[in-house]
């Protein structure tokens, strides 16, 4: 069982919300048990400050870490961006970092992507491609990516301390030689999920560590996280294949779950943690009307279906809502 302190998982992922969480989880038998772990502290308990001092962290792509970085993630970010700088010219950096520029104007934050592997003509292409996100788009993107760096690191800190504590053991070559080869099982399954993304196939997604739909509040009107709006989930089993519109749907919507948003705007649990999700027609209804007695919508529902190909993938349906509009979007 391995115990680390908060520096070290600090290194691993710059928010220091995230650190603490990972020692009071701790310790972990493998860095995939630390891997759960962090990906269930990431999105369902770190606030949205937590991610910005994570973002904050890193060094602009193109750039060296800064003097008062941590060694061991100064270290790292260097070997995660040595593709990129191997392959850069003067041009390339030159308009990355014209980019990079837009784009920290635009969102208020550096542009967030696992570098390792990936050339500088590669990263510049998805800093392109992102730009003209929304912003609340974008930060859920980032906030993806930066899970990657950190399961990629988490997986280099239990190999290192392996090996630094095995030293003169003669015994510890198989723990050494199963950490490097949980490293690579992570950086494969990240190469491998780019790679069917951009091929159209749907990727495989390991055991879950959240429910398959989940969703999340927030007020534009206050520009923070909505708390408190009740939330309810439904799936469609009506004598129609599916809901029609204007016709009357009672009876048709059966009951999954409810909840509340926390501080976070972050509902609990809606349904059960399964592998794979049932197909069909679901609904997810917010009672706005409650949480703002004064604005126009008394509840929002969104209606959204599953399909049999996409019953292994995450459904995130946040809601965008102020007193008198609401926007939402298929997150990840």
């Amino acid at each position: 069982m391995e115990r680390y302190e908060e520096e070290e998982y600090l290194a691993c992922c710059g928010s220091t919300q995230f650190a603490k969480e990972m020692v009071k989880a701790s310790p972990f038998a493998s860095v995939h048990e630390a891997v759960s772990a962090a990906r269930d502290i990431w999105f369902n308990k770190v606030d949205v400050n937590g991610w910005l001092e994570a973002f904050s962290a890193h060094p602009q792509i193109g750039h060296s870490p800064s003097p008062d970085h941590i060694a061991a993630a100064a270290q790292w970010s260097k070997g995660e961006q040595s593709t990129a700088l191997a392959t850069a010219t003067t041009s390339t950096l030159q308009e990355l970092s014209d980019w990079n520029a837009r784009y920290r104007h635009k969102f208020g934050f550096i542009f967030l992507i696992c570098a390792s592997g990936r050339s500088t003509a590669e990263i510049l292409a998805d800093l392109k491609k992102r730009y003209p996100n929304r912003p609340i788009v974008e930060f859920e993107i980032a906030a993806q990516e930066q899970m990657k760096v950190t399961e990629l690191r988490l997986a280099k800190l239990f190999s290192s301390k392996i090996k630094s504590t095995s030293k003169g053991n003669e015994h510890a070559t198989v723990s050494v030689k199963k950490a490097e080869e949980d490293r690579v099982s992570i950086i494969s399954g990240h190469l491998t999920t780019t790679s069917e993304s951009s091929s159209g196939k749907a990727p495989q997604i390991s055991t879950r560590t959240r429910p398959p739909i989940t969703t999340h509040v927030l007020d534009v009107s206050r520009g923070s996280p909505a708390e408190g709006v009740e939330v309810c989930l439904e799936i469609w089993k009506g004598t129609q294949p599916r809901p029609l519109f204007g016709e009357p749907d009672v009876g048709g919507w059966v009951f999954q779950g409810s909840s509340t948003t926390d501080a976070d705007g972050r509902s609990g649990q809606l349904m059960n943690i399964v592998d794979v999700v049932n197909p069909g027609i679901y609904r997810i209804s917010f009672n706005t009307g409650k949480y703002c007695p004064s604005g126009f919508f008394p509840c929002v529902s969104i209606v959204f279906e599953i399909k049999d190909s996409q019953n292994r993938e995450h459904f995130h349906v946040p809601l965008l809502f102020s007193p008198f509009s609401f926007t939402t979007y298929r997150g990840s």
